[in-house]
């Protein structure tokens, strides 16, 4: 039996993040496209990891619940990696708070139930969740702490109170960090810690064809006036979860580290700012 990582979304980022955290762990690489998952996994065991494909929705309580127990059959649960996800230009309101929102929530509930003591978990958000005007406490609560299965019941999160696909997933992303703050005093209890990372713009392959897409002047804008001036790299995310999934940050749970060139910043104090574009 080993330790064992569960890897949620077979992009770039996690597996980045698993690369750099996976040695002498069974890693479960899943993903909502099997391909994607065996794929990667392909590429870990020729590199000398031990890594299982899964099909696996984010959008599915049973699907997760599934997951969670293949795990399981292999050893402990010691580390967890959410990089899964749609985003505004691939999914409708509702299916991205279904994913994004929803399914996230449900994960970090289900796998805190049997975290082993000493596990950690990172949940891939996103700066634009910092970008949205903040919210009323009430709503910052109902969002932390709702039942994982009333949560879409809410008011605020009803498709024709949301205004279009980049508020919904603005939503799901704020959610998510609310729900690590809250989820963080439940991991606690098993002696386990819980944290996120928002990153800004991340050269991926997806990236790629966004910065020569129809969108493209509007990332290279971002990231060109922002104080880092460029975008950043999946290893600068794999070198934050680093330090958040290992002992060197043991005192940091619940937490949030937004790593995006300073692109927040420069939106609210900088060139970024709406009324300077």
């Amino acid at each position: 039996m080993k330790d064992v990582m569960i890897l949620l979304g077979a992009g770039q980022i996690g597996t980045a993040i698993a690369r750099r955290l996976g040695s002498n762990k069974k890693i479960i690489i899943g993903d909502a496209n099997v391909q994607h998952a065996t794929d990667s996994t392909k590429e870990f065991q020729e590199a000398g990891f031990d890594a299982v494909a899964v099909q696996a929705d984010l959008g599915s309580k049973q699907s997760i619940q599934e997951l969670i127990k293949l795990a399981q059959s292999y050893g402990e649960i010691k580390m967890l990696v959410n990089a899964a996800g749609v985003s505004p230009s691939q999914a409708s309101i509702e299916d991205i708070l279904k994913v994004d929102l929803y399914g996230t929530a449900v994960l970090m509930e289900e796998v805190g139930k049997v975290i082993a003591p000493g596990g950690t978990a990172v949940m891939i958000s996103s700066q634009s969740g910092h970008r949205m005007p903040a919210l009323t406490p009430d709503k910052d609560i109902r969002l932390a702490i709702t039942p994982t299965e009333k949560i879409l019941q809410l008011d605020m999160l009803q498709p024709e109170n949301v205004e279009d696909t980049l508020r919904a997933y603005q939503l799901a992303k704020r959610c998510n960090e609310l729900r690590v703050m809250a989820e963080s005093v439940k991991w606690g209890e098993r002696d386990a810690r819980i944290n996120a990372i928002a990153p800004g713009i991340i050269v991926t392959p997806l990236a790629l064809d966004e910065f020569n897409g129809p969108r493209g002047d509007f990332y290279k804008n971002m990231f060109a006036k922002s104080p880092a001036g460029r975008p950043g790299t999946v290893d600068e995310i794999a070198n934050v979860a680093q330090l958040l999934m290992t002992e060197a940050g043991s005192f940091i749970t619940g937490s949030t580290i937004l790593a995006d060139g300073g692109a927040t910043a420069s939106y609210f104090f900088g060139p970024l700012q709406p009324s300077n574009n």
